[in-house]
């Protein structure tokens, strides 16, 4: 029996271990990117809905940017081989342990023997395992995540496969103490049509009025030519004013390129670092997740939004997950209060949860 002694509260700084008896049809380990390294032609990679993979991380007492398993469409199979805690967020592959369904964004307990498996999709397109401890997994260039094209970090640069046994790092507190917490709410509803808000690219005056047009008044459709580098889309061309070629610049995550087909990309997680199509315009972070949860056959409507709104709208998000934390997710919260102090001239905002003992 692998009982796992940090359960028992003693504090005993141990590894748990999984096995992947089931590869699924992408599964690969992730964190928060390989940020910084660009400029060398390194892509950032990373999990594609950042928000789905904090929330989870959260829920398993983890730090946010310990690394998770992504997975996408059809889940993986894990057998436990020691006890643990696990969250799963994101999209929602109907995940069982030994065939019992288990809730989407809890914290679950899981016995060495116990079996993670996932059945039909029922909405989004990728989900998010957390694992109390983190995967343990050596860091390359300041990142766990995976980098299949360059066989680069994870789990020896590649997706996961049958057999494979992956090791657990220890938990930040015992077992017991992070089971059941739960998030109330989905910061993202996943529905098969979404409006993604926009900023102006730094190529829109490339484009004609009437192609500029064109982008914003098209329900595109997401192709097959989708993934972890970039979502085709189709629909309406849209016109440039001469040629869709520019010298090539940086590519950040959510750049929309139009090549001369006038059919746009949205740039992803494994994007390369530069690109030479005009671009007309670049995703804002809070929906970054809409794409990553959308599947082929998935409809997309852009709206543009100004900067300032923007960050406004990444303000509120940042806050609810403040307050996840905050709140532990899964304590109760009787009452919060907000205060507006001034201390020494500077201006500062207090929220004050009063918890149910």
């Amino acid at each position: 029996m692998n009982a796992n002694p940090i359960l028992k509260g003693k504090g005993v700084e141990i590894l748990g271990k999984i096995k992947v008896f089931k590869a699924g049809l992408l599964t690969l380990v992730q964190d928060q990117g390989r940020n910084g390294y660009q400029q060398y032609g390194v892509p950032v990679s990373g999990v594609m809905d950042n928000f789905a993979y904090r929330i989870a991380n959260i829920l398993v007492g983890n730090h946010e940017e310990a690394a998770v398993i992504e997975a996408t469409l059809v889940g993986p199979g894990i057998e436990f081989l020691d006890e643990g805690v696990i969250a799963i967020t994101g999209g929602n592959l109907s995940p069982e342990v030994n065939g019992k369904p288990i809730p989407m964004g809890k914290s679950v307990f899981v016995k060495s023997g116990d079996r993670l498996d996932f059945k039909a999709i029922k909405a989004g397109c990728r989900s998010y395992i957390a694992f109390a401890g983190g995967i343990d997994v050596p860091a390359i260039m300041g990142s766990k995540s995976t980098y299949t094209r360059g066989n680069i970090g994870g789990y020896e640069g590649r997706g996961l496969k049958v057999g494979d046994v992956i090791t657990l790092a220890s938990p930040h507190k015992p077992l017991k103490e992070l089971v059941g917490k739960w998030i109330q709410q989905e910061l993202y509803s996943y529905t098969n049509t979404v409006e993604v808000r926009v900023v102006a690219g730094p190529q829109e005056d490339a484009f004609t009025q009437e192609g500029i047009a064109t982008f914003y008044n098209t329900e595109y459709t997401v192709t097959n030519e989708c993934d972890r580098m970039g979502y085709r889309l189709s629909g309406k061309g849209i016109q440039h004013k001469e040629g869709s070629d520019i010298i090539s610049d940086g590519i950040a995550m959510g750049a929309i390129q139009v090549p001369g087909h006038g059919m746009p990309i949205i740039m992803m997680a494994d994007r390369q670092t530069t690109g030479g199509y005009t671009k007309i315009a670049n995703v804002i972070t809070v929906d970054f997740p809409k794409i990553a949860q959308a599947k082929p056959g998935d409809k997309i409507i852009f709206k543009k939004v100004a900067v300032e709104e923007a960050h406004s709208l990444l303000k509120e998000v940042e806050e609810k997950i403040a307050q996840y934390k905050r709140q532990s997710i899964g304590r109760e919260v009787i009452k919060t209060r907000e205060f507006h102090l001034k201390i020494n001239g500077k201006a500062y905002d207090v929220m004050v949860d009063e918890i149910k003992s």
